[in-house]
């Protein structure tokens, strides 16, 4: 009789598993419209530096083109710095630019702190009134805005400028820092308070812990006041206090518009918003990723 073969045979290798088709394709999906997105935002941006970089001809004749040797031209450099105090633009868009930033960050975090931390009669109306703040754009009320300038002497004054765009961009900081603070363990402020820390102090011990926030809230609060024609145009028309976007418009004219000048005064006020999503383009992403935006 034959002996029974008891040996194990060997395993079969599992077959392999790929990827269907459409599950790729849904992947993909997403990093096209992104692509897709930065395509049509960085467009525009890439012709306005490559223009500036060109003939008035070559501007008009070859937009879409990179400069050449024989179509580049550094003309519009040239006129920003020899027709305008470009200089002069620059520093008072800078001075209210940082100011405005530094006012809201500080008095909005504040505000966030006491919102966050304290329960008091009234806070649903303030909160409720912040939301408004939010909703409804400041510039219905130039009206009334020109007139409390006129009346505080603030016209023509970088001071003006500086308070219309802090009442601006308050609402929105202390409607996000608020949720950024309402994250920060109790446990941890309690205990300062158990060592006798002062509520300063917790405030100054909660700031580190919504730096996100507050890099979010700092770059929404820039790009709109490095880039806003409308008040400059109505507070601040001297010479002495005119910002980037305003000198500009002395470059544009009713019949003749020097567009490599405009360009050229469009290129080197990008530099600042550029450098600043740059260096804090971690900052920004952390804090439309959590906090609010849970």
């Amino acid at each position: 009789m034959s002996a029974v073969n008891t040996a194990t045979p060997p395993a079969a290798a599992a077959p392999k598993t790929y990827r269907p088709l459409r599950a790729r394709a849904g992947a993909a999906v997403p990093h096209v419209i992104l692509i897709a997105y930065a395509v049509v935002a960085l467009g525009p941006i890439a012709m306005i530096v490559m223009n500036s970089f060109k003939s008035r001809q070559a501007i008009f004749d070859t937009p879409f083109a990179l400069p050449t040797p024989d179509t580049f031209d550094v003309s519009g450099f040239q006129t920003v710095f020899t027709r305008a105090q470009f200089e002069l633009y620059f520093l008072n868009s800078f001075i209210v630019t940082v100011s405005t930033v530094f006012l809201v960050l500080l008095l909005g975090s504040m505000a966030a702190f006491a919102l966050a931390e304290y329960r008091f009669t009234g806070l649903t109306f303030v909160a409720l009134y912040m939301a408004v703040g939010i909703m409804i754009p400041i510039r219905l009320g130039t009206v009334g805005i020109l007139d409390l300038m006129v009346r505080l002497g603030l016209v023509n004054s970088l001071a003006g400028l500086v308070l219309v765009y802090t009442a601006m961009g308050l609402p929105l900081a202390v409607f996000v820092l608020t949720a950024f603070f309402q994250q920060v363990p109790g446990e941890l402020k309690d205990a300062a308070r158990i060592d006798g820390s002062s509520e300063y102090r917790v405030y100054r011990m909660a700031v580190p812990l919504v730096k996100p926030g507050l890099a979010a809230i700092g770059v929404y609060t820039m790009l709109p006041i490095w880039n806003d024609l409308w008040f400059p145009l109505i507070l601040t028309p001297a010479e002495n206090v005119r910002t980037v976007t305003l000198g500009t418009q002395l470059f544009l004219g009713q019949f003749v518009t020097d567009w490599n000048a405009v360009l050229a005064v469009l290129t080197l006020a990008a530099l600042p918003l550029i450098a600043l999503f740059i260096i804090f383009s971690r900052q920004f992403i952390n804090g439309l990723t959590s906090g609010a935006f849970k």
